[in-house]
């Protein structure tokens, strides 16, 4: 399949996969269409606010991209334009985190005409069950940003940064969050990567973030309860204290607790997890999760994490699967420890869309599975046409 490609993608199982679809249609360079997006919902058929907010957020990162939602919002014809890079500004509706728009454009980032810049405002933390925050990806998306060559060059204006400049808790907030996000272009292809070498943990590093709570101490004993479960298996841990209050740091005024916490492993390897206080219970201080339960309860997600194995955490596989087949003509592979469904979902996508078929290996010894593909050879078509 060559990327000048024209032919339809479509697909009439209505929202599933919806940032996916236009991630790869605008990196393809392929109409899509959608059908049946919620038809049998008789109360609110059609769009979320936030899918039509990231398809605003499309439009003002391209040139030349055109979108058709039919009356009821059940459809969607989409053409893609080119991807520009540049500054920009985007405002996320409260139903979803900035996390869910951040996951949604980290495929697209390096491949505009010039590097990308990216102010979000909206709800940073309180939504980790469904959305990654911000804090997430800024330590599990970041190291596969060099992984693939992103940023490395040393001519690059930018490098690749997320950073969390105001917080702001759900469930809703008067007083916006904001997140800077800049990624460099690509001068020309991605690099191909070979991540199968586990290594072994020497190191636990993490971020334990208040907002609005009362008293300073609710980060200290989220993050000295996650340190008393690692500390009993390496010496090498610490967990940062953030602590957010209006007066001071203008944060949202909705209460909020969270930890996100990573592992290094000697060849490199970074694997993340992270949990939040449930915002539906903030205000109910009976059943009200206490910080020392949430420490202990991040703490066990990331060595669940490491128990599973691999060189990359489970929510970051569909983004190194999709840069493996954008790669030069070359083998790629990765160790995952198990593949998500949504993951699963990724590399059919990307068997549709770009005819590239992964290897599947299970590692029995190990209990982890081997992914490998051959790459499209995919350039970036925007920078090189300037």
């Amino acid at each position: 399949m060559t990327q000048s490609s024209s032919s339809l993608l479509r697909f009439d199982d209505g929202a599933v996969q919806f940032r996916q679809r236009l991630v790869v249609s605008l990196l393809s360079h392929r109409p899509l269409l959608i059908r049946n997006i919620r038809s049998a919902d008789l109360q609110h058929p059609g769009l979320k606010d936030y899918e039509a907010s990231f398809l605003r957020l499309i439009d003002s990162m391209t040139n030349g991209t055109k979108m058709e939602i039919n009356a009821t919002g059940t459809q969607l014809k989409f053409r893609p334009g080119t991807l520009l890079g540049g500054e920009h500004h985007h405002e996320c509706p409260d139903s979803r985190s900035i996390g869910w728009f951040l996951e949604g454009i980290l495929p697209l980032a390096p491949f505009g005409k010039e590097s990308l810049s990216i102010t979000f405002t909206g709800l940073t933390d309180g939504c980790c069950e469904t959305d990654p925050s911000p804090d997430y990806w800024q330590r599990s998306a970041l190291p596969l940003f060099s992984h693939f060559g992103i940023g490395i060059d040393s001519d690059d204006d930018i490098a690749p940064l997320i950073k969390v400049l105001h917080r702001a808790a759900a469930p809703v907030s008067d007083h916006k969050g904001q997140v800077l996000f800049q990624c460099p272009m690509i001068r020309s292809q991605l690099q191909s990567i070979d991540l199968t070498d586990m290594g072994k943990i020497k190191r636990i590093r993490g971020n334990a973030t208040s907002c609005k709570i009362v008293s300073s101490s609710m980060a200290a004993r989220v993050a000295y309860a996650a340190k008393g479960v690692f500390h009993k298996l390496l010496p090498d841990v610490w967990i940062h204290t953030d602590v957010h209050t209006p007066k001071r740091h203008n944060c949202g005024p909705s209460p909020g607790m969270s930890l996100v916490v990573s592992s290094e492993s000697t060849t490199g390897v970074v694997l993340t997890a992270e949990c939040c206080m449930d915002h539906s219970k903030a205000g109910d201080r009976a059943s009200m999760e206490l910080p020392e339960d949430l420490g202990q309860r991040g703490a066990c997600l990331l060595l669940e994490e490491i128990r599973r194995g691999g060189c990359i955490d489970t929510s970051s596989q569909s983004l190194a699967f999709l840069w493996m087949a954008l790669t030069p003509e070359d083998v790629s592979r990765i160790r995952v420890g198990t593949l998500s469904q949504y993951s699963i979902e990724t590399l059919r996508l990307i068997k549709k869309v770009f005819d590239v078929e992964f290897k599947v290996t299970p590692d029995l010894e190990s209990t982890t599975v081997l992914l490998s593909c051959l790459g499209t050879g995919y350039r970036n078509m925007a920078k090189a046409s300037t």
